[in-house]
């Protein structure tokens, strides 16, 4: 019976033993099936950036003491539009085989240059609506003319 006894508490213990070796297999498979997806951003990330988007455009910042603010109403839709059309040309350029941080750079960088396009065009209209003759206006004198058009 001490025999009987003995080989069940060897057998118990060659079990636990594989236990701890089975389970860090098991989690090694997952972990080699896991993929991190970077690319599409999900809506949640893309509405992130649309607030951030408007957020530079509306308060003061490097951006705005050059070009002026924008109103946030106008803002949020500018932002939304320069995200689309980011998001069409960084997608137009996407696939399996390209490393999705590839994408998500051009994504980024797709942000900044159309935002950058946006607030120098509308501070050159603007600056072209300003009477000849009178200097171009400032940043803040720019914002100021939005705020006088919306009223």
């Amino acid at each position: 019976m001490a025999e009987t006894e003995s080989t069940i508490a060897q057998d118990s213990a060659a079990a636990a033993a594989t236990e701890p070796q089975d389970q860090v297999d098991d989690t090694a498979a997952k972990l080699n099936n896991l993929t991190l997806r970077i690319w599409p951003p999900s809506q949640r990330t893309r509405d992130a950036v649309i607030n951030r988007l408007v957020e530079t455009l509306s308060s003061q910042s490097v951006l705005s003491k050059r070009y002026g603010t924008i109103p946030e109403d106008e803002a949020s839709s500018l932002a939304k539009s320069i995200e689309e059309e980011a998001y069409s040309v960084a997608g137009a350029d996407f696939s399996p085989h390209h490393d999705g941080i590839e994408i998500l750079q051009m994504y980024s960088k797709e942000i900044s240059k159309l935002m950058l396009d946006t607030v120098k065009s509308r501070a050159s209209s603007a600056a072209a609506d300003a009477p000849s003759g009178t200097e171009a206006p400032t940043g803040e004198q720019i914002s100021s003319l939005s705020v006088k058009e919306e009223a």
